[in-house]
C-alpha cells in the first residue's frame, strides 16, 4: 500500500466535504470566516481524517461512511492547533508553513475562530452523522469525541503539560500526558470511523486500544524529532534517545497486535500506523 497516495487520496476527500460545511463570509462576519479557514486550507497531512476513513474500511464499510467524523475530527484537531499557536500557550508564528492565525487576525478573533471550529465539529457529526447509518452510532461517535478533546483528555493533558515542573515529569506522567493531548483524538478518529460504519462493541474496544497506543508511540515520536527543543514533557529528557525510540517501537507493535487477525481491509490502518510512528525518528 502507497500510504502517502493514501494520504492524499482520502485528504482531497475530506477537504471537499470541509469546504462545503465552512461558513464563509456570507455566513458569518468576514474576518470570522477566513480566521476559521486559515488553518484548515492548506492542511497538514489529513493523518486523523485519514485514520478515521481507515477505521471505517478496517470493518468492511465504504470510506464516506466515515466522512462525518473524519471532518469533525479535524475541526477539533485545527481548534486545538489555533489555541495551541497563543501567545498564552506555546506563542508560535508560524504553522504549515505560514503565519499563525492570531498573528494575521489578532489574539481575541484566534480565539474566536478556535471557539467556532470547535462548536461546527459538533454540529457536523450531529448534522450528517447518522446518515447512511443510524442515530446512535452519531450519538455515540460524537459522545466519544466530546470526551477526547475535553477535562479528561485534550484539555486535562494541556494543562497538565502547561504546569508540570521538570523535577516531577516521569515517565508515567509524561506518558499519561502524551494519552490525553495526542493519543485520545486519534483513537476517536479511528474509533469514530468504525462506529459510523456499523462495527460491533468487541471491535470497537480493540480499535480503542490499537488507537491509544498508536497515539502514544505517535507523540513519543514527536519527543525524538523534537528533542533539541527544551520541554518539561519529552520522554527524551528522561530516558535518552534511544530508550525513546525504543519505547515508541514498543507501543507500535502493542498497537499492531491489537489487528493482527482482522486481514487486508486493516491494511491502511496498520500502514498509517507505522507512518505516523516512523518519520525519520
Amino acid at each position: 500500500m502507497d500510504v502517502h497516495a493514501y494520504l492524499r487520496e482520502r485528504g482531497e476527500l475530506v477537504d471537499g466535504f470541509l469546504e462545503t460545511i465552512l461558513p464563509t463570509a456570507d455566513d458569518v462576519p468576514a474576518t470570522l470566516a477566513g480566521a476559521m479557514r486559515h488553518l484548515v486550507f492548506p492542511g497538514g497531512k489529513r493523518l486523523r481524517p485519514a485514520l478515521a476513513f481507515a477505521g471505517a474500511e478496517a470493518i468492511g464499510a465504504s470510506p464516506e461512511r466515515a466522512l462525518a467524523m473524519a471532518a469533525a475530527v479535524e475541526l477539533v484537531h485545527t481548534y486545538s492547533l489555533v489555541h495551541d499557536d497563543l501567545p498564552c500557550m506555546d506563542d508560535d508564528e508560524e504553522r504549515r508553513g505560514r503565519p499563525t492565525v492570531h498573528v494575521v487576525y489578532g489574539e481575541a478573533v484566534a480565539v474566536l475562530a478556535g471557539d467556532a471550529l470547535q462548536a461546527l465539529a459538533f454540529e457536523v457529526l450531529a448534522t450528517h452523522g447518522a446518515r447512511g447509518g443510524s442515530l446512535e452510532r452519531a450519538l455515540g461517535a460524537l459522545r466519544d469525541l466530546a470526551r477526547a478533546a475535553g477535562a479528561h483528555a485534550l484539555v486535562g493533558g494541556q494543562v497538565d503539560d502547561l504546569e508540570v515542573e521538570v523535577a516531577s515529569a516521569d515517565a508515567a506522567f509524561i506518558e499519561s500526558v502524551h494519552l490525553r493531548k495526542s493519543a485520545a483524538l486519534i483513537a476517536a478518529s479511528i474509533v469514530g470511523g468504525a462506529r459510523l460504519g456499523g462495527a460491533d462493541a468487541p471491535t470497537l474496544a480493540r480499535l480503542q486500544r490499537f488507537g491509544e497506543a498508536v497515539g502514544v508511540a505517535f507523540q513519543i515520536a514527536d519527543d525524538v524529532l523534537d528533542r533539541d527543543e527544551d520541554g518539561a514533557c519529552s520522554l527524551v529528557r528522561v530516558l535518552g534517545l534511544e530508550p525513546t525510540k525504543r519505547r515508541a517501537e514498543a507501543f507500535l507493535e502493542e498497537a499492531l497486535a491489537e489487528i493482527e487477525d482482522v486481514g487486508e481491509r486493516a491494511e491502511p490502518l496498520r500502514e498509517l500506523a507505522r507512518f505516523a510512528v516512523r518519520r525519520e525518528i
